[in-house]
């Protein structure tokens, strides 16, 4: 059996984002037993690395999807609000825990608020 990376849970990359589906766009990212699941992918997290003096971790993931199966490098590390940061290459992401269900009701673009361009 695959030992638990120390990432492992379900996280959305904000709170209207739902945590009780992964994999479609609106769900959220699921970490288990090392196997990030994204949308339409999922990645296996190989070869950790600590990363001296942080608290992160760089894998080697190899990724399949629609697509011929890819190889890319990722730093993750605990976000100071009890998040997860994700570091792809150009790319940086916060997650964070899903704890509950998605907020409804609330702006989430800014045209809703009247913010032009």
């Amino acid at each position: 059996m695959a030992q638990d990376s120390p990432f492992d849970g379900i996280w959305r990359a904000n709170p209207t984002a739902r945590c009780d589906y992964t994999g479609e766009d609106g769900g959220a990212l699921k970490i288990e037993e090392d196997v990030l699941f994204g949308v339409e992918n999922q990645c296996r997290m190989i070869e950790p690395v600590d990363v001296r003096g942080m608290d992160a971790i760089l894998y080697d993931m190899v990724c399949e999807g629609p697509d011929p199966e890819w190889a890319v490098r990722a730093m993750l590390m605990p976000a100071a609000d009890g998040g997860l940061i994700l570091v792809w290459n150009g790319y940086a992401y916060k997650y964070e825990a899903c704890s509950g269900t998605a907020m409804q009701g609330i702006v989430t673009t800014a045209d809703e608020i009247g913010v032009a361009n």
